[in-house]
């Protein structure tokens, strides 16, 4: 039997004597799309920093694949096939978007820290740079500044850092987060396009995207997970409706 792609395992986090995550537990298959709602502060963004290494549980396991990566430091979960987007982009605004997603593909590519060693002839660092800015669709913009780059195009060069690594496991903060309709339509598309064969799991606020891309969806209110189910039985469930999106739902 397979192993989840991650599993918690009564998880805390408390910070002084405030309670964060509360006894959290939840398995997500490998290649499933797993979307965390719940109203604000209700703790998706520290278990996200749970799962990725930023913080390190109170109590309770974090395990990848089955193994216990429980207080691990980001680089060496990362190391192991999980890469993660923020709620605030987080790109180099000064290098190119090619530069962006190059600095990303080097050490998954087996390139270590090296002063004498050109980056410019490594072929299969350009054409991996290339295939990703390909399939998010910014080749025509490798060599704008990433800072001048719209809103949504930063997002979605932030996934293509996110993918760069061919990370197994990938954890997006709100990726379609101040989009418009239209532009939160093209990340869905996204998305979907880059999680094939992957396993996401994802925080978001906008409805919409949640149940078009979701296969299951965990709520998380006031540092509980209070239901885990596929979308159409969440939207029926009576605590999420009174808890998260309202008992008109």
């Amino acid at each position: 039997m397979t192993a989840p792609a991650i599993e918690l395992v009564d998880v805390y986090k408390n910070f002084g004597q405030t309670s964060i995550i509360r006894g959290v537990s939840f398995a997500v298959p490998v290649g499933e799309r797993h979307a965390i709602i719940g109203p604000n502060g209700a703790g998706k963004s520290t278990l996200f920093n749970l799962i990725s290494g930023r913080l390190a549980p109170s109590a309770g396991t974090v395990r990848l694949g089955g193994e216990n990566v429980t207080g691990l430091a980001p680089y060496q979960i990362s190391r192991r096939g999980l890469s993660r987007s923020f709620q605030v982009t987080n790109i180099f605004p000064r290098l190119s978007v090619w530069e962006n997603v190059r600095c990303a593909v080097l050490w998954p590519l087996g390139y270590r820290y090296s002063f004498w060693r050109g980056v410019e002839g490594l072929a299969d660092v350009r054409e991996r740079t290339e295939a990703i800015l390909d399939e998010i669709e910014l080749l025509d913009r490798s060599h704008v500044p990433a800072g001048v780059l719209t809103y949504a195009e930063q997002r979605a060069l932030e996934i293509g850092i996110t993918i760069a690594g061919d990370a197994r496991i990938i954890l997006l903060d709100e990726p379609s987060a101040g989009m418009s309709a239209a532009e939160a339509a093209r990340a869905v598309a996204l998305i979907r396009k880059v999680s094939r064969g992957r396993t996401l799991m994802m925080i978001e606020h906008d409805m919409d995207v949640v149940f078009d891309l979701a296969d299951r969806i965990s709520v998380l209110v006031y540092g509980e997970i209070i239901a885990s189910d596929v979308p159409a039985r969440i939207k029926a469930n009576d605590a999420v409706q009174t808890a998260y999106l309202g008992t008109a739902a």
